[in-house]
């Protein structure tokens, strides 16, 4: 399915590391993916695997120290020129983790959501902004009459909605959705999603979801890539890497899922994952095809394991 469509987003071999050379550390290590036109992107891991480093990598808030980042085949990582940086600015956008976090507490929210019309100044009068501001804030299922107030008046909701309408005001192609939903309540967090799903059918958009819980990547997500310490381990499409999964920490993720059956949740078998169950001194682990578009980290002898697997 993914094949045929345009790569939006290509990440090859990309590093990132923090800290000076005593005390350099590597956060991403070599991962590599591609993101397809009208996809979304599930990026799984523990908190600490680099997944948030990766998407504020790829919006050129962190930099890189290796390999490369192209959006529709221009490179877009390290220096580039003016005009492209700002070009990205309003193609790229994220929607960040924490919404009270991520808003100024001290500006009504007509200013928070038009912020970014005044720096690219793509608005030519002001009663344009002010159509814009209430579009963007119709589309995420807030009044517009809620421009006239503080980020502190809202729940944590509708505050992510309003991150949400920040992001859409800037007409983007490609959203990073760091954990969009990790600060709020249960019962919001069907509605958030439900909301970024509708978006992305009305305007033709590309996520990259970043999330530590499966559940919620099974939910929204095309395909999956698995992150451990800032290495890719595995990427499949949602449903076979729920029904086939193949690398110890993939299944430990999965493992931790909570069951709607209290009987099945008391009696399941908690899988914990140690890097030390690889033997790599010898045969070190490679990135394999191991099944059409089923990618894992792995040696041969593991490989040949994960096949019998896959033929059972």
């Amino acid at each position: 399915m993914s094949e045929k469509k345009t790569p939006v987003l290509e990440v090859k071999d990309l590093k990132v590391t923090f800290g000076t050379k005593k005390q350099k550390f590597t956060a991403v290590n070599g991962v590599s993916f591609t993101i397809y036109e009208g996809e979304t992107f599930g990026l799984v891991g523990e908190s600490g695997s680099g997944k948030t480093t990766i998407g504020r990598s790829i919006i050129r808030i962190n930099p890189t120290s290796g390999g490369e980042i192209l959006y529709k085949g221009q490179k877009i990582n390290g220096p580039i020129p003016k005009e492209l940086d700002r070009e990205l600015t309003r193609r790229i956008q994220m929607i960040f983790q924490d919404p009270m976090a991520s808003l100024n507490e001290r500006a009504k929210v007509d200013y928070i959501v038009s912020e970014g019309l005044y720096n690219c100044r793509r608005c030519q009068s002001e009663a344009q902004r002010r159509e814009e501001v209430d579009r963007a804030l119709t589309d995420v299922g807030l009044l517009p009459e809620f421009a006239s107030r503080f980020p502190h008046e809202f729940s944590g909701g509708q505050r992510q909605r309003i991150g949400i309408a920040r992001a859409l005001i800037m007409q983007p192609d490609f959203i990073i959705a760091d954990e969009p939903i990790s600060a709020l309540d249960v019962s919001i967090r069907a509605q958030v999603l439900n909301l970024l799903s509708q978006l992305q059918k009305k305007r033709g958009l590309t996520y990259l979801f970043i999330a530590h819980d499966l559940s919620v990547v099974r939910f929204i997500s095309d395909r999956i890539a698995v992150i451990h310490k800032g290495v890719l381990v595995e990427l499949a499409e949602t449903e076979r890497l729920f029904a086939h999964p193949l690398h110890p920490y993939t299944r430990a993720l999965l493992s931790a899922i909570p069951l709607p059956d209290p009987a099945a949740e008391k009696n399941k078998q908690l899988l914990v994952y140690d890097p030390e169950m690889h033997d790599y001194s010898v045969n070190q682990p490679i990135w394999s095809e191991i099944e059409p578009g089923h990618f894992v980290l792995a040696n041969e002898p593991e490989l040949a394991e994960y096949r019998k697997i896959l033929e059972e």
